[in-house]
Order: C-alpha cells, then structure tokens, then sequence
C-alpha cells in the first residue's frame, strides 16, 4: 500500500461543503493524509476543525503553520486540541515561512528561524507529553512550570512534528529533531541522492532513518489534461523561483535549477508574470511533478518510494465521488 495524501490549497475558491465531500471520500478511500496548507488567507485551524469532525479515519494537519504568528504553547493548545477532536490523528506541520510574510504580513523580524524552529519543537513536545513547562532557550524562557489544563482529553502523548526545510542546516536540524520531513522543490533526477543525504543526517544525529516520514515532493494529479495541469507546475514554480524570497530561490540553486530561477526571476522583474512562467523549460515542469493517468501516476509514486520517500503527494481532478474514491483506490493499491 502506498501512503497517499491530499492537500487544500490556501489560496482560490474555497467552498466547505466542498471539502468536506472531498475529505469524507479520501476517508473512505484509504489516504492516508489530508494536509491544510496557510499563508496570507484563510487559516488552516477553522478548516481542520471541521474536516476532523467530518472524518474518521484520515490524519488531517498543516503543510504548513509558520513558527512567528503564534506562540509554541498557543500552537501545543491548538493542536492537542485538535487530536482530542479526531482522536489522535493530527500532523503538526511547522516552518520558518520567509521574511516577505512574516514581517510583512505579520509585522515580527524574521530573526533566527532555525533556533525558533528547534524551541518551537522542544516546547510543543514538552507540552504535549505533560511536563511542567520549565524551559531556558536563546529565545523562549519559560519558568513558572505551566502544564496544559486539559492532558485528561488527550488520546496520546505526542503529536508528529513535521518540518518544511530547505537549506543543509535546516534538513540537518530536521533529521535530529522531527518526526517527518517536508522537502522542497525537488527534481525527479534528484530524488535518491535527496533521501540519502537525509538518511545519513539522521545516521548521524544517532536515529533511525526509516522512523522518519518523508513527503515526496513532486505531487502527482490524475487528469484528462495533464497540460493544464503542468502548466499550474510551471506557475506554482515559477512565482516561488521569483516572488518567495531567497528562502526558495536558494533551494531551487541548491538542486541544480540556479540558472533557471535565475531567468525567472529577470523576466518577471522585467516583462511580468507571463513572461517569468515562460521561463520555466517543459523539461523542468515535468521534474517538478506528474500529469496524468493513474498508471503513470502509479509508476511515478513507486519510483518516488524506491527512492526512499513514505508519503506521496496526490491530486484528482474527476469530480464524482465514486469515481474520484475508485482513483484512489487504485493510488493507494
């Protein structure tokens, strides 16, 4: 069986009834995960709330909550809130977002995202697994022993902490203290080699490397117009080389795609949009992600898992239930 997730974009039309439909038959479907993903629109909370309650079986959680909007403890509330709801089926996905939304949306400096990450981590776990929240870090000095008022609803005593990283010292940190990996924009060519570098992270942290999750990067959609699909790649990919900030567009160098962001970036500085997705080449796209029938999808995930990747990332355009529970069931075999 392959582990296959969903995802709700934060950005577009939204309609609840809507997602919840789509949730209860990816419930029904065997997926293993159902990720919300926040930025500057919607929040992810409101939605997970409903979609846990309307489900039974699914893990539901963040891809991702940035680690400057709210406090360790206020996030620890959050979700442990959240697991008592869906009787302990929460991922809590966290990153550093970028300085573009956290000090321009939010209004905080965006000042040792790394540091925040590892405390934010320590301080989540510390709260969940009900110890008196005694803790001296570089940025958080906690020292009046609180402990979480409701740890009797709670169906488990550690909630997966998942983390988005890019940079070598961030996948460094990730594979010492997290739960799940949630890697950037990798290419299909980079795959292994991106698998066992973090294998060989966690090897040396002193932990088993197959007890991590790793979510494959490039998503796969089930259409009967892969085009339009790829071309939602070549957008989604080219705003991030362009309009994300250094946080990305390093990451894109770091996996040899330097030169093409690099192009992206000078045509949407100079001719726009249009002109930036343009620059994205048909080969890097189809990198980037899958188009297609689910045989090919099929073939995609298991190169995707014979890499060393847990999770897979999946989208599907049929719109009837039944069909879209019977393409499911396929992807996860």
């Amino acid at each position: 069986m392959r582990k296959i997730g969903i995802g709700l974009n934060w950005q577009g039309a939204f309609n609840m009834q809507d997602a919840i439909e789509q949730a209860k038959v990816a419930d029904d479907s065997g997926v293993d995960h159902l990720m919300v993903a926040e930025a500057w629109g919607r929040d992810a909370f409101t939605t997970m709330a409903i979609l846990g309650y309307e489900t039974h079986n699914i893990r539901i959680g963040t891809a991702i909550i940035n680690v400057f909007s709210r406090t360790p403890a206020a996030l620890a509330q959050h979700f442990t809130s959240l697991d008592a709801l869906t009787d302990g089926r929460m991922i809590i996905g966290i990153g550093s977002s970028g300085p573009q939304v956290i000090e321009h949306f939010h209004g905080m400096p965006f000042d040792k995202p790394m540091r925040r990450i590892r405390e934010y981590t320590e301080i989540i776990n510390m709260l969940v697994a009900g110890e008196p929240l005694n803790y001296h870090g570089k940025i958080f000095n906690l020292e009046r022993g609180f402990t979480l008022r409701h740890l009797d609803e709670l169906p488990r005593r550690h909630i997966p902490i998942f983390i988005g990283a890019f940079s070598e010292k961030s996948v460094r940190q990730t594979a010492e203290i997290a739960d799940g990996w949630l890697p950037g924009h990798t290419t299909r060519d980079k795959w292994k080699d991106e698998v066992a570098t973090f294998h060989q992270y966690a090897r040396e942290a002193g932990r088993d490397p197959l007890s991590i999750e790793i979510k494959a990067s490039g998503g796969v959609t089930i259409t009967d117009d892969p085009e339009k699909a790829y071309e939602g790649v070549r957008m989604q990919n080219a705003f991030y080389m362009a309009r994300m900030g250094d946080l990305h567009y390093n990451a894109y160098r770091a996996f040899g795609l330097g030169e093409v962001a690099d192009e992206v970036r000078r045509a949407w500085r100079e001719s726009g949009s249009e002109a930036a997705y343009r620059a994205v080449p048909d080969d890097v796209v189809h990198s980037l992600g899958y188009a297609g029938p689910v045989e090919g999808a099929i073939d995609w995930m298991e190169e995707q898992r014979d890499a060393g990747y847990t999770l897979h990332g999946v989208s599907v355009d049929e719109r009837d239930p039944k069909k879209r529970a019977a393409i499911f069931k396929q992807l996860v075999g």
